[in-house]
């Protein structure tokens, strides 16, 4: 069954969409490699083949290696490949992607605030946010990963 490309139908929900990227990608102090790295490990959480595909080739832009992209999902096996701040980033993303389960704990909210600056851990719970929105929209559109076989 085909679905309806969403940015055509509802250019609305779109330009309001791409203008909270638009803030996260350019109006943040967030690194490009932790933010492309925030939304590569919420859409494998939420399985939107369009978003893995596109933010694994961001990061690879990034300069992140192909290794370190491969073991995101494992990333609590290969901590050692990854920063603090990209640790505590990740775990944060888990938390907030699962809120239903976690309810974002005390706990993780602690262990985030020890690495992020107040607004820094309020854009990057727009930017775990967002990338939530995006992968719904993804996921009921079934937008086409670039991946070719």
């Amino acid at each position: 069954m085909s679905r309806a490309n969403w940015f055509e139908v509802s250019p609305g929900a779109a330009k309001a969409m791409m203008g909270l990227h638009n803030y996260i990608t350019t109006g943040t102090n967030l690194p490009p490699s932790l933010i492309h790295l925030v939304f590569l490990r919420v859409s494998q959480i939420n399985g939107c083949a369009y978003c893995i595909d596109l933010h694994s080739r961001d990061l690879i832009k990034e300069y992140m290696s192909v290794d370190k992209v491969l073991l995101v999902p494992a990333w609590h096996e290969a901590a050692y490949l990854f920063s603090d701040q990209e640790r505590a980033a990740l775990a944060f993303a888990e938390e907030v992607t699962r809120v239903g389960e976690t309810h974002v704990s005390d706990e993780a909210y602690a262990a985030a605030s020890a690495v992020f600056e107040p607004r820094d851990l309020v854009d990057l719970t727009a930017t775990i946010a967002a990338m939530n929105a995006f992968n719904r929209m993804g996921i009921t559109f079934r937008l086409k990963p670039a991946a070719k076989a």
